[in-house]
């Protein structure tokens, strides 16, 4: 697995579905595209069509929910994926089972105490390469905010992206109340589901300058 590009924050769109989208953030500069393989999802793909995608140097991310870990490794063959990002609550066992050096673990937060979350990074981390912390109780992206501000009471030894609700007009409130490694952007930078709103994709990078200017 390539190692994370890292500038942080490292900014990943997910949900893509169309060529020129994937084009359009590659073009731009965005440090990892992500794909969902989640049948009921209104953004699902198949894995040939991931396999078309011209991306560059940017990660290939992949989504997946309610798979068996083999499913998940033929899929991730068949669309060129450098990570997999784990989003139906799968547990340790089922971790172990895939490459840990190309895993993105999700946990809900808002889901569980503090005390158990911390714990479940700890469970986690041995057999993940990062975490990406949602809003919402389980299952696909609730599109609004977390509670950011509880996220820096947690102890992380590895990279960890902040999904839920983000859009260009929380971007720098979010590095500031958090600071994760990378941000994780769908609905907030998109025109329908599935189709991205290129202008605000546009916005998030030039905040990503000004951060790091």
């Amino acid at each position: 697995m390539p190692e994370f590009p890292y500038k942080s924050p490292l900014l990943k769109v997910c949900g893509l579905t169309r060529r020129q989208d994937v084009v359009a953030c590659v073009d731009l500069g965005i440090d990892l595209v992500g794909f969902i393989f989640v049948p009921d999802s209104p953004r699902a793909v198949t894995p040939g069509l991931v396999a078309s995608f011209p991306t560059g140097k940017a990660l290939r991310v992949g989504v997946f929910a309610g798979l068996s870990p083999d499913e998940v490794l033929e899929i991730s063959a068949q669309a060129r994926l450098d990570l997999i990002q784990l989003h139906g609550g799968e547990n340790v066992d089922y971790c172990r089972a895939l490459d840990g050096k190309r895993l993105i673990n999700v946990l809900w937060p808002e889901n569980m105490s503090e005390q158990a979350l911390q714990q479940a990074i700890e469970a986690f981390s041995p057999c993940c390469a990062a975490f990406l912390f949602d809003a919402g109780k389980s299952g696909g992206g609730s599109g609004r905010p977390l509670q950011w501000k509880r996220l820096t009471r947690l102890h992380l030894a590895k990279p960890w992206f902040l999904a839920g609700g983000l859009n260009p007009d929380n971007f720098n409130q979010a590095l500031q109340d958090c600071r994760p490694t990378g941000l994780d952007f769908n609905s907030g930078v998109e025109i329908a589901p599935g189709v991205k709103d290129i202008e605000l994709v546009k916005q998030i990078m030039r905040l990503k300058e000004s951060a790091n200017a």
